[in-house]
């Protein structure tokens, strides 16, 4: 049997230009990536046309990324530019021709079956014609002058709910543009700090699509939908940027310094009814609200002999950190049992299932840099370690479903180097049950990207042949603003699609800012509800 030919990549970058952290990681992954080639790094000599900005906005764009977009430099690990840097701005025949040419003779002699440009500046449609699979791009990419970026400002200005990141390609003659992936993100308090991080996030979605065409060679985006380019900001729009930003950075910094004080925690209360993941009305809830000492999340419902016990994140008023609480209902009242399990760092999401006659809990632990499997040992409140795994990365809301004859594990893996989130990657894994000891990933992992729907918010569901998920949807910049069932459609370890089915906004109660997890047994269901931003 033939092995598949890596898939030749080529990248643009701007002549004259540092590399930025991303540009560095997306090459340094496509050197470290099975199935991918970089074959050519090609130097665009007029990378930004005439695109030019005000010289106050581009001193207000250096300062504002100075103050709170700063980040580590990108250490490469595979990635050398004396050795991989290739110039191809020459003529069919040899001779001498414009520096901005790059011409579909250089491209095929390299053998490059894409290019992907990191600057605003396109090469002519000749030469993406004479790619297999064109030229690829981001929209942010597109948001590039020669000194400064202003991906995220219009988003900032139009206080949206999020920011799309859109992989597109030109291919063909006329080079017709056409959408890869998207993925939507949180706001951030400035457009300097959501570009930053959502550059971050970019890598892993080019290196998911660039190893799925490497595996498939099938290639068949969609239509492009949106505009790509917008202006600049004017001075106008700069006047009422930084009065947007101002605000939002004091608020920040006021919850900070209260935090550190230790008189500021985010105040979340519980909700239960009598209802279904796919039938629940949260409007006729009962709320079960916390008290200073009693601030309740991530609540998880366990039947045992005929009882219903409540598993939950408990914290006091300015708390640093939390554990895991039990408690019993007795009708819609809960009854406090005791603390489960209490750990040196942070516990949250505590993930309680039965496998058998053994009870489970894998409790969310980032803090301690692995995913811990605790296994009951007298129900409901003493519990032995009984397996880690992914030592030294930064896996939370964990959860294990036994579907299809297989054990799957869910968890929101954060693929960092300078902002840590785990609210924009879902990761999937075969696993052998809950010991971990054997793990197979995801051919298409992180299977979900973007902060609307990729974190876990529950258990997953099988209900009337169906399996549904509930995920966050995080917006507005608030952390937890939204629940969403997702349906499951395919679940294999070379495939894995879902689709939203309902959105749950805190608009069902009065005086709610957000809603982040669900769960159900025995008709019941319980979910949280944020109290405060």
């Amino acid at each position: 049997m033939n092995e598949t030919k890596p898939l030749r990549v080529g990248i643009l970058v701007a002549r004259g230009h540092a590399l930025e952290n991303w540009e560095l990681m997306i090459l340094d992954r496509i050197l470290a990536a099975p199935g991918l080639e970089l074959a050519a790094v090609l130097t665009q000599p007029y990378p930004f046309g005439d695109g030019k900005t005000s010289k106050l906005f581009s001193w207000s764009a250096r300062l504002e990324a100075q103050a709170l977009a700063r980040q580590p430099a990108y250490s490469p690990k595979h990635f050398n530019s004396r050795r991989h840097f290739i110039d191809c701005y020459e003529s069919d025949d040899d001779k001498a021709c414009p520096p901005d040419n790059i011409t579909p003779a250089s491209l095929r002699r390299l053998k490059l079956d894409l290019v992907i440009r990191m600057v605003p500046m396109s090469m002519a449609d000749d030469a993406i014609a004479a790619l297999p699979f064109g030229e690829w791009a981001f929209n942010l990419s597109d948001r590039r002058s020669a000194d400064v970026d202003w991906y995220g400002y219009a988003e900032v200005l139009a206080r949206a709910s999020t920011a799309d990141l859109v992989l597109y390609a030109k291919c063909g003659g006329k080079a017709g543009r056409f959408e890869i992936a998207r993925a939507s993100f949180n706001i951030k308090p400035s457009a300097a700090r959501l570009s930053a991080f959502v550059r971050e996030r970019s890598v892993t979605l080019l290196l998911r699509e660039l190893t799925r065409l490497a595996d498939t060679r099938r290639f068949d985006p969609s239509a492009f939908a949106g505009s790509i380019v917008d202006q600049a900001p004017s001075p106008g729009d700069l006047f009422r940027y930084g009065c947007i930003v101002a605000g939002s950075v004091s608020v920040k910094a006021f919850k900070s310094i209260r935090a550190r004080l230790r008189a500021e925690s985010a105040i979340w209360t519980l909700y239960t009814g009598h209802g279904h993941i796919d039938d629940f009305d949260p409007s006729k809830a009962v709320e079960i609200p916390p008290s200073d000492n009693s601030i309740k999340a991530d609540p998880f419902l366990f039947q045992e002999d005929g009882k219903c016990y409540l598993f939950y994140e408990a914290y006091s008023h300015g708390d640093r950190k939390a554990h895991i609480a039990v408690g019993r209902f007795d009708g819609d009242a809960l009854t406090q049992v005791g603390v489960a399990l209490e750990r040196p760092y942070h516990l949250s999401y505590p993930f309680i299932f039965r496998d058998g006659d053994q009870i489970f809990m894998i409790p969310e632990t980032h803090q301690a840099r692995r995913l811990e499997v605790w296994r009951c040992c007298e129900f409901p409140l003493k519990w032995e370690l009984h397996a880690t795994a992914f030592e030294g990365q930064s896996p939370a809301d964990s959860v294990l479903i036994h579907h299809g004859g297989k054990w799957w594990l869910f968890t929101n893996l954060s693929d960092f180097h300078a902002y840590e989130d785990h609210c924009s990657e879902l990761y999937l894994f075969e696993v052998d049950g809950p010991a971990l000891t054997g793990i197979r990933p995801h051919k298409r992992n992180p299977v979900v990207i973007g902060s609307t729907e990729a974190r876990g918010a529950g258990r997953i569901f099988e209900r009337g042949g169906r399996l549904l998920r509930p995920s966050q949807h995080n917006a507005y910049g608030i952390y937890g603003y939204a629940l969403n069932i997702m349906e499951i459609e395919k679940l294999t370890l070379d495939d894995y699609c879902e689709r939203r089915i309902r959105t749950v906004t805190p608009a069902f109660k009065a005086g709610l800012h957000g809603c982040h997890h669900f769960d159900a047994a025995n008709g019941r269901y319980i979910l949280d509800a944020r109290l405060t931003i």
